[in-house]
């Protein structure tokens, strides 16, 4: 596999580019590893009418290349301005990075590598304009790098090299895995589209048929209006009694809503007495007619 890495820095002097020459040494015989350099890229500007040639030439790399790995030191708690300016460029007017498997290593003088700065740029890699699969579950950070290297360039500490080693194998995986991906996604055939189905009938002699059903519909009560069919109180088993008996009154409703009386039955007549006039307690009643029963629930006579 062929992988282009970044020296995160336009600095003369580097840990990172230690770091990233020693992988492409360490590393020969598994993958080809080109280090490139960044300082001579200008600080972005949308001012400039064409994109710098120098930026042109390293997206041209890095479309090339299988995978890139970006060597970043930590400047207060945040990659370098240099190395934020020429990732502006290339997501700007060309996209290299898109879609494009990328690596993360750091080193710096703390004791805690470059942490922060690596979550910075990964957080920077997937915005918009960019999409780079970073990898997942893998993290180098080289602390006390003065100290780490001996006068060839070669890291001394063995348990530092052995994870880097297994860092570096898990890149070649995933590179791997998501190349083909890719490649099988543009060997998929396109999805054959399903064959128009024949019209069983003519649109225009199935709007009229419809319309010919609904004008034998009755809207009132759904039911046909054709002569056999039952009507709607036949269907149900309704029998209705008009309230006064009258089968030519058609002023009474089919409904189940009652009828109010007109007026309310006077009360009987009283004859008071002259004793009555003095004692509420003495009076007499004058024979009345028998009151005729009223049925409150439909105003018709129980008699």
């Amino acid at each position: 596999m062929k992988f282009i890495a970044i020296v995160g820095t336009n600095a003369t002097k580097s840990y990172n580019r230690k770091l990233l020459q020693f992988m492409r040494s360490h590393f020969a015989n598994e993958a080809q590893i080109e280090v490139a350099e960044i300082k001579d890229i200008p600080l972005f500007c949308e001012d400039y009418a064409q994109t710098p040639k120098s930026v042109l030439d390293l997206a041209a790399k890095i479309q090339a290349a299988d995978g890139v790995i970006f060597g970043t030191p930590e400047y207060d708690h945040d990659i370098p301005a240099a190395l934020k300016s020429v990732i502006e460029w290339l997501s700007w007017k060309v996209h290299p990075l898109t879609k494009k498997p990328v690596m993360i290593v750091g080193a710096s003088l703390g004791n805690l590598g470059t942490v922060q700065a690596q979550e910075s740029l990964r957080r920077i890699l997937d915005s918009p304009g960019l999409g780079s699969f970073v990898l997942p579950g893998f993290q180098f950070l080289l602390g006390r790098a003065e100290a780490a290297f001996d006068d060839k360039g070669n890291l001394t500490d063995q348990g530092t090299v052995a994870w880097l080693e297994q860092c570096f194998t898990g890149f070649v995986n995933y590179a791997t895995a998501l190349e083909e991906l890719q490649q099988a996604a543009k060997r998929q055939p396109e999805p054959k589209k399903a064959p128009a189905k024949a019209p069983t009938r003519n649109k225009e002699q199935e709007a009229k048929s419809a319309f010919k059903a609904l004008d034998a519909i009755d809207t009132t009560t759904g039911a046909s209006e054709t002569e056999d069919d039952l009507s709607f109180e036949e269907a149900n088993g309704i029998t209705f009694v008009m309230d006064d008996d009258d089968p030519t009154d058609t002023t009474t409703s089919a409904s189940t809503k009652k009828e109010e009386p007109t007026s309310e039955p006077e009360p009987p007549a009283m004859i008071y007495t002259e004793d009555a006039l003095t004692s509420a307690s003495v009076t007499k009643e004058q024979p009345t007619k028998p009151t005729t029963q009223i049925d409150t629930t439909t105003g018709a006579s129980e008699s």
